[in-house]
């Protein structure tokens, strides 16, 4: 069974760092691109960070470029999004998801496995 499971938020102040946690198993971990999306109340999910398990290749949405930075440990099948400079407009749920792929897609409609979510809160 494949499972995603995120760890990491929490509530920070403006300025402030998390660092994310996307722990995978259940299939071919390194066959896949692992992406970072977020949603908001009211407002639709976007992408924010992907990267490729097997070259590390990653992307990221404009917004969060100098600020985030997403990594992996192979060994344990984890991904991480390091969030710094943390602004409240960062404030959501923030889900990992898997697309077994070559590209490097930020859009969640090509992602076929998803974990339950963390909450990141960023107060002014």
């Amino acid at each position: 069974e494949v499972q995603l499971v995120e760890s990491g938020g929490g509530l920070v102040q403006a300025g402030g760092s998390l660092r994310l946690s996307c722990a995978a198993s259940g299939f071919t971990f390194d066959r896949y691109i692992i992406g970072w999306f977020r949603q908001a109340p009211g407002k639709e999910r976007e992408g924010v960070a992907c990267i490729s398990i097997s070259d590390g290749r990653s992307d990221y949405r404009d917004s969060v470029k100098g600020r985030f930075t997403i990594s992996t440990d192979n060994v344990k099948n984890t991904v991480y999004l390091q969030m710094n400079k943390l602004k409240p407009e960062d404030t959501a749920v923030y889900s990992c998801a898997a697309h077994e792929g070559e590209r490097l897609p930020l859009r969640s409609y090509e992602y076929d496995y998803w974990g339950q979510g963390t909450q990141v809160t960023v107060s002014s």
